[in-house]
């Protein structure tokens, strides 16, 4: 429509903003010249009302209808902003965008008043009060950005953090589980070999005895050679053979897998007799047994471990505000993220032995550890070296993270802090990690520095030991 109103439809405008919260109690003649620099504009359900990239030169003042923004040239999960009738959007007072970083479509039928960022020097000077609104609302705007924007970070740090946790507990899960079935298959064995032993009563002692002797001289199987693992498994099924037993080719890999040699088998078959199949299979199988009770106690041990260190990361059952021992803090983020660190970086510990506790918000100390920690690795690739060290300086405890990657540049060192500013591609991270980290530190009255060259990145952070909050 044409920038030169008529009269009664300025009126009619007028009424429309009186409406809107931040207008409702201007001045009439005020309104009256907001109106008359406005263009007022209508979009149809589906229509782009913005497209990303445009120049930031209009304010939007919501008449009717309801807004979804969001950035097309990010990921395909990205955030949807809506704004409905009542809203001021688009460029407010004092913003430093220069170019509009979504594309807004219309989900109503919208009819909106574009006021020209070109006008907002008379806007001060005209309507004092309603441009302090105006700019309370982009202090408003930036804050629930960046809450959630740190919202959506947190989520995907924790989406990492739990495929790694899954990731870990798969492995020992996996090998409990196929330990049980395997149990299965000792218990069948076993009771088969009862039902065919032939062994005489009073040879049970004596077959006991050699037994006992056998388990105390026995030494763990070597499996790194195959070859020789196989040559050896051929000479007992020989032996097997040469001594009438049975099904010699099955009996001869469990025989093998618990390591007993040409004197331990012909000291137990001189015990077992004529019942030296059944028997040797009893016995083999109950070697078996004892090798997979301890796989099966290993695996649930490495379980017990990884929820103890889930419930120690996230202080469970634990007041926010506590005393946090720095050292089991560290341990425990290491555990945590054991799954990305073992794929190429060796970690290097330094601990003062007689670190003090500091009092601190564990849980979020933790994001502090896991954060760095996370970056470190991504800037080494996956592979190279990591120092985790902590040490007390004055009334502080320093832990540095320490890695030997290509390092920051110095141009951006200044800037790593900021939120939103990252070093990483595209939909690769939301540069979001070191302001959590600077904003936690911060709020415990610590301090984190970062010093950088190639080979060597240092994060140091500094927490006091008695806390000021």
């Amino acid at each position: 429509m044409s920038s030169v109103m008529d009269q009664a439809r300025i009126e009619a405008l007028v009424a429309d903003l009186r409406k809107i919260l931040p207008f409702a109690d201007q001045p009439r003649d005020d309104l009256e010249w907001f109106v008359s620099q406005c263009e007022e504009r209508r979009t149809a359900v589906g229509e782009t009302a913005v497209t990303e990239g445009a120049p930031a030169d209009v304010m939007f003042v919501i008449l009717e209808g309801e807004l979804r923004a969001r950035r097309e040239s990010g990921p395909a999960g990205g955030p949807v902003y809506t704004a409905r009738v009542g809203d001021v959007t688009g460029v407010l007072p004092f913003s430093r965008m220069k170019a509009f970083t979504v594309t807004v479509r219309a989900v109503l039928p919208m009819r909106t008043l574009a006021f020209p960022a070109s006008k907002f020097p008379e806007l001060f000077q005209r309507m004092p009060e309603l441009s302090q609104r105006l700019v309370g609302l982009l202090t408003d705007r930036v804050r629930n950005v960046t809450r959630e924007e740190q919202q959506r970070e947190k989520l995907a740090a924790l989406g990492k953090l739990s495929a790694g946790l899954a990731h870990e507990l798969n492995n020992p899960s996996a090998a409990a589980r196929r330990s049980a079935a395997a149990l299965h298959d000792c218990l069948e064995r076993l009771r088969s070999a009862n039902r065919n032993s032939t062994l005489r009563a009073e040879n049970c002692g004596l077959l006991a005895q050699r037994e006992d002797e056998i388990r105390a001289s026995l030494k763990p199987a070597d499996d790194k050679d195959e070859f020789a693992r196989a040559d050896r498994q051929d000479a007992i099924q020989s032996w097997l053979e040469a001594h009438g037993v049975n099904d010699a080719w099955k009996l001869a890999p469990l025989i093998a897998d618990a390591n007993l040699t040409d004197e331990h088998l012909e000291n137990f078959a001189s015990a077992a007799g004529p019942a030296l199949g059944p028997e040797l299979i009893r016995f083999a199988t109950l070697l078996e047994m004892e090798r997979i009770a301890s796989e099966l106690d290993n695996s649930t041990a490495r379980i017990s471990d990884l929820i103890k260190a889930i419930k120690e990361y996230s202080f469970m059952d634990q007041a926010p505000l506590q005393e946090v021992d720095i050292k089991s803090s560290l341990e425990t983020t290491l555990t945590i993220m054991h799954h990305k660190l073992k794929r190429g970086i060796a970690v290097k510990r330094d601990y003062d032995p007689d670190l003090p506790r500091v009092m601190a918000y564990g849980s979020e100390l933790n994001q502090v550890w896991t954060n760095l920690i996370d970056n470190a690795v991504d800037a080494m690739g996956n592979s190279g070296r990591l120092l985790v060290r902590a040490a007390r300086e004055n009334e502080y405890v320093l832990v540095e993270i320490v890695d030997n990657g290509p390092g920051i540049p110095p141009e951006v060192q200044s800037r790593i802090f900021e939120p939103f500013f990252t070093t990483k591609g595209v939909g690769e991270g939301t540069g979001l990690g070191l302001d959590v980290v600077h904003r936690i530190v911060q709020k415990m009255r610590g301090l984190v520095t970062v010093k950088s060259v190639p080979g060597d990145t240092r994060f140091q952070v500094r927490i006091p030991i008695q806390a000021a909050m």
